[in-house]
């Protein structure tokens, strides 16, 4: 048997993932305890979970604070939940919550190498409020 060049936690994703690329902040730890804040954008979202590039390297259960910053995007195409604020633990350093935007937490669950082989393609799964609007795939479009 052959050794898979990816980690991940088994268990099944319980809905399809769609291909779209979405401004990203994600704030966290890498795997050294080292903390990072990466402006990157997302390879493929749902309402529970979503896919990114980074050049960090995160551990499997690492604990990370993601926002979309849809107001950058086009707020009218989306309108998902409404994004808790500093009072729920939701604060980026330097970032100014628009109401449109999105913020949650997530946990790793997935992590691989990307295409490009000098990051990292990393799977989270949402813990804090999930993202209510799924938008059409790009590879459809």
């Amino acid at each position: 048997m052959v050794p898979l060049a990816s980690t991940t936690v088994s268990k099944q994703r319980s809905e399809r993932r769609i291909s779209v690329r979405l401004p990203l902040k994600v704030r966290g730890r890498d795997a050294h305890g080292f903390a990072f804040e990466e402006d990157t954008s997302s390879e493929n979202l749902c309402r529970n979970g979503a896919a990114f590039v980074t050049r960090f390297d995160v551990a499997i259960g690492s604990d990370l604070e993601i926002r979309i910053p849809l107001s950058q995007y086009g707020a009218r195409r989306a309108q998902p939940e409404r994004a808790g604020g500093p009072a729920n633990g939701n604060r980026f350093a330097g970032a100014r919550m628009n109401e449109t935007d999105f913020a949650t937490h997530g946990r790793v669950v997935h992590v691989c190498d990307s295409e490009s082989g000098r990051e990292k393609l990393v799977g989270v799964q949402f813990t804090g409020p999930r993202f209510q609007r799924v938008f059409r795939s790009e590879s459809a479009a």
